[in-house]
């Protein structure tokens, strides 16, 4: 059976690593959100010191479902600050991303039954948001509004938040796995983003790690301790 360009590529990158040795054994944290409901999610807890006025979320899921479903949401206290960034799949073929409630809709490659490592980059001086779906940069896109995020934010996975920290609907949850969610308070260059989605290197996350960050979970949901996630399957 002849192998794929992208498999290929794959396999190569994944060869090159385990030979120079720069693959990280170490496991991994992973979030499980066992089903669907308006209780089960995870709650970030970074220092926030000042405004954010860039901000690159990056993470790694893994689900079966086909609805809508929300993977992470920022919201701001007061009316109408719900969606300030927000990351919304609309399987088969499209991803929202909300900044201060404005929705920008990518067409995406159809979904398949495997991790997916998702990086989400925004602007406000200029606007600019770009998607990167497992190494792919997606049309990138710009916002009208350019307001910045925070300091005071309630930052959630696996629930779309219709209030500050809750209000959540069981139709809009995610039901699957998550790791490596990590966010740095600037845009994380192309280059680092390729070798974050390859593990080739542990990008320094400058605002929570997945590793050392702080989170509660609520619900059913359960961090698996020191397990191991992977975009890549035989």
């Amino acid at each position: 059976m002849t192998i794929g360009i992208e498999r290929k590529m794959r396999l190569l990158v994944l060869s090159f690593v385990f030979f120079c040795g720069c693959f990280s054994q170490e496991g991994r944290n992973i979030i499980l959100f066992p089903r669907q409901s308006a209780t089960d999610h995870v709650i970030l807890k970074p220092i926030v010191e000042k405004q954010w006025e860039q901000l690159t979320v990056c993470l790694r899921s893994y689900t079966e479902i086909s609805r809508v479903h929300s993977l992470f949401s920022i919201a701001m206290p007061g009316t109408g600050k719900d969606n300030t960034f927000l990351i919304y799949q609309e399987p088969p073929n499209y991803c929202s991303i909300y900044i201060n409630q404005e929705q920008i809709r990518f067409r995406v490659d159809p979904e398949v039954l495997d991790w997916k490592h998702t990086c989400v980059t925004w602007d406000s001086s200029t606007g600019l948001v770009q998607l990167w779906i497992n190494g792919k940069r997606y049309p990138r896109r710009v916002t009208t509004t350019r307001s910045p995020i925070g300091p005071q934010m309630s930052i959630i996975l696996g629930q779309e938040q219709d209030s500050f920290g809750g209000n959540f609907d069981a139709e809009q949850s995610f039901v699957g796995e998550m790791c490596d969610v990590n966010m740095w308070d600037y845009v994380l260059p192309p280059e680092k983003i390729t070798q974050y989605f390859y593990f080739i290197l542990d990008v320094i996350m400058n605002i929570n790690g997945w590793i050392n960050g702080t989170y509660t979970s609520e619900g059913n949901a359960t961090v698996l301790i020191n397990e191991f996630c992977s975009f890549y399957s035989t």
